[in-house]
């Protein structure tokens, strides 16, 4: 099994929570139910922040030379990221105190290698369902502009993922390590599908698509 295998098993044995993250129900339950253009740019502006101060912190304390600096290189994207979002809100003070969103606070919560590269991915998988929603959303929104930005945003998860499917390569010795890494990237979808449907369900709407 190699990074690659890794990739291809959590796509296709979490493919129905990636599509419902995918979904434009994912945009509702990441806006609370107030579905407009100022909310959704400030839920991908925290979104940003968190993941962004995440790998910074990550960097900061790996003792992995060559994971501390993918972390960083992936930090300062996400900073470049937040810093692009920021710049479409007119008026935005960010200030995510303990308040994280699922993600964010399980990923804080690793200090082995091997487990952020594999939650790395995870994270990378997670986002490029949601950016899509994004995207879609200002298309709808007759803004394409933004619609643009989000777009650029999405593109640049391919060089993410695969800077994480190196790093998973480089750390991981057999395949028992690789078997880590799997499940530390499934944690990760599981647990944004986790949020995903309690939020809506908090909302009063059914996770589930109609058919």
């Amino acid at each position: 099994m190699s990074a690659d295998d890794v990739h291809e098993r959590v796509r296709s044995e979490l493919a129905t929570e990636l599509s419902r993250l995918g979904s434009s129900k994912a945009l509702y339950a990441a806006t609370e139910g107030e579905l407009n253009a100022d909310r959704v740019l400030r839920a991908a502006a925290d979104a940003e922040l968190a993941a962004a101060e995440t790998f910074e912190a990550w960097a900061g304390d790996e003792e992995n030379d060559a994971a501390a600096e993918v972390f960083a290189a992936i930090a300062a994207e996400e900073r470049d990221h937040f810093d692009r979002v920021r710049e479409e809100l007119d008026d935005y003070d960010p200030d995510l105190g303990e308040d994280l969103l699922a993600i964010p606070s399980h990923l804080r919560s690793l200090d082995d290698t091997l487990e952020r590269a594999g939650a790395l991915l995870g994270r990378i998988l997670v986002a490029d369902e949601s950016k899509s929603q994004y995207v879609g959303y200002f298309v709808g929104d007759a803004d394409p502009q933004t619609a643009a930005v989000f777009r650029d945003l999405r593109g640049d998860l391919e060089g993410q993922r695969e800077r994480a499917l190196e790093l998973i390569d480089r750390v991981g010795a057999d395949e028992a390590d690789l078997e880590v890494a799997r499940e530390a990237a499934a944690a990760v979808v599981e647990i944004a599908y986790e949020e995903h449907v309690e939020t809506l369900e908090s909302l009063g709407v059914d996770p589930k698509p109609v058919c």
